[in-house]
This record gives structure tokens, C-alpha cells and sequence, in this order.
């Protein structure tokens, strides 16, 4: 199973835990064992928690990826406008030489 489907499927699995603490607690409040109010804090502190996470998880699985590259030694996106940028520059160069060559010929 490739990283991008266990990523998908946690994300999917944690909207779905999201539903059923929303579930859970509207359970509560219609019993009374818990005002609206209360209701709507548990269920905004468990958003708010869930959204850090996520984050978290984002960041963590962008530093992995990052590192994976690094090590893999890939030339970046930059790197390869670089060297776009030289050869330009040393086809450029090279244009004029032959151009003076044919010139004093």
C-alpha cells in the first residue's frame, strides 16, 4: 500500500470518528447529560484537536518525503533551472564562437 493511501485512508477513518463524536455527544445533550453549550465545546475542542493532528501529520509526512529525497540525491526543481540556465548561456557562447570562426574563414 502505497504512503499517499495509508494517508488517505487515516484522514477518511478520522472524518468518520469526527461524525460519530458529533453522534455521540448530540446522544448526550438529548438526554440531558449535557448542555448544548457543553455539546459544543466538546465537540469544537475535539475539531480544534483534530485539525492540530492533521496538521502534524502533514508536516511530518512533508519532513519524511523531503528527507527521502535528500537522500535519494534527485535534482530539484531548482537545480534543473540552473542548469537550463547555463546551458543557455554556454549555447549562447558557443553560437558566437562558431559565428567568428566562419567569419575569418
Amino acid at each position: 500500500m502505497a504512503l499517499f493511501d495509508i494517508i488517505r485512508n487515516a484522514m477518511l477513518a478520522g472524518f468518520g470518528v469526527q461524525e460519530k463524536v458529533k453522534e455521540f455527544v448530540d446522544d448526550m445533550v438529548r438526554k440531558g447529560e449535557l448542555s448544548e453549550s457543553q455539546g459544543a465545546k466538546l465537540v469544537k475542542e475535539w475539531s480544534d484537536k483534530v485539525e492540530k493532528n492533521t496538521q502534524d501529520v502533514g508536516k511530518t509526512v512533508n519532513e519524511v518525503v523531503t528527507r527521502t529525497l535528500e537522500k535519494m540525491n534527485l535534482a530539484t526543481r531548482d537545480d534543473i533551472t540552473k542548469l537550463n540556465e547555463k546551458i543557455d548561456t554556454l549555447a549562447g557562447r558557443v553560437g558566437k564562437v562558431e559565428g567568428s570562426k566562419g567569419e575569418g574563414q
